[in-house]
């Protein structure tokens, strides 16, 4: 007993430790991954994270003691359940992730086995003799008997994702050496600085992000002006506002000032301006025929050049 208790306490002391020291905390699922594995995922993320397995009585137990003085490890308790384990870590999020996911093995289909994915018996010959048709048969996998022995002839979905492998999808898929499924850590929920979300929000970019903000500051500043309700996204809108009702009161009645004096002069005497902006647009127009002189005189130069090449340069 004092063995057992020893144990605890330095397991819930190393807990706390990793709580402590590390800022963000995956939450990993370990279903038929194997020692082997787990010992190349260490290995892989050493220097960058740490692994810690462990019961989850007892790792719920210490959580709930860590609490009191952390309310935010509250967060980790509703994950804690299954076949789970932690990685610690404080390097990039995305990085650590992948290097969690990258490590997966081929396995064949057990009996029981809850299926990850939907598997498929491809068409093509088996190689098996034509006394295990029966067996094909049973299994509604649509075959022939081609040079002797077995072929399927055409795909077949023959476990569907989520459900239990039968003993016989086991078997016919053993036959075939067809090994279905890859196993490794999945990743069930993150932990980051007090806060938990799923793995998906990794995968959201920056651009993601800055597009949303920027489509909801709008849908806030359109709303603030239709409830005349100022706010800072609408302040800048309801300021440019102001100033033109400002100048169209301004151009209606006598009250002025300099900045205004020209537009009004413009709206008053429109003639003198629009020679003004003739005047502007007649040197570009001046500017404009040299050069499409200079494009013709090319052009001509060119013409005359292939037409002495084409005399085989008789007159070079």
């Amino acid at each position: 007993m004092g063995g057992k208790s020893e144990n605890k306490a330095t397991y819930f002391e190393k807990l706390k430790g990793l709580l402590e020291e590390y800022k963000s905390v995956f939450i990993v699922s370990v279903d038929n991954v194997s020692s082997q594995q787990m010992h190349e995922i260490r290995s892989a993320l050493r220097g960058e994270a740490v692994v810690l397995m462990g019961k989850n009585t007892m790792v719920r137990r210490a959580v709930k003691g860590f609490v009191t003085d952390n309310p935010e490890y509250e967060r980790l308790l509703p994950f804690v359940k299954g076949n789970v384990g932690f990685v610690f870590t404080n390097s990039e999020l995305k990085e650590i992730r992948d290097k969690i996911l990258s490590n997966k093995v081929a396995a064949p289909a057990r009996a029981g086995a809850i299926a990850p994915d939907d598997v498929y018996v491809p068409a093509g010959n088996t190689g098996m003799e034509p006394g295990k048709t029966s067996f094909f048969q049973a299994l509604g996998v649509p075959t022939k008997i081609a040079r002797g022995t077995i072929e399927i002839t055409t795909d077949l979905k023959l476990v569907e994702a989520g459900t239990k492998v039968g003993a016989s999808e086991a078997t016919l898929l053993n036959m075939l050496n067809i090994s279905p499924f890859t196993y490794g850590m999945g990743i069930s929920q993150v932990y980051d600085q007090g806060n938990t979300f799923p793995p998906s929000v990794l995968d959201i970019e920056e651009e993601q992000l800055l597009k949303a903000f920027s489509s909801a500051i709008t849908t806030i500043a359109a709303i603030s002006l239709a409830a005349n309700f100022p706010t800072l996204p609408s302040v800048m809108h309801s300021v440019v506002n102001s100033y033109k009702k400002v100048l169209a009161v301004a151009i209606e009645t006598d009250y002025s000032w300099p900045e205004i004096e020209e537009l009004k002069d413009r709206i008053a005497n429109p003639d003198a301006y629009a020679g003004q902006s003739a005047a502007a647009a007649a040197p570009t127009t001046e500017a404009a025929a040299p050069a499409a002189e200079t494009k013709e005189e090319t052009k001509d130069d060119s013409e005359a050049g292939s037409d002495d090449e084409g005399f085989g340069g008789l007159f070079d």
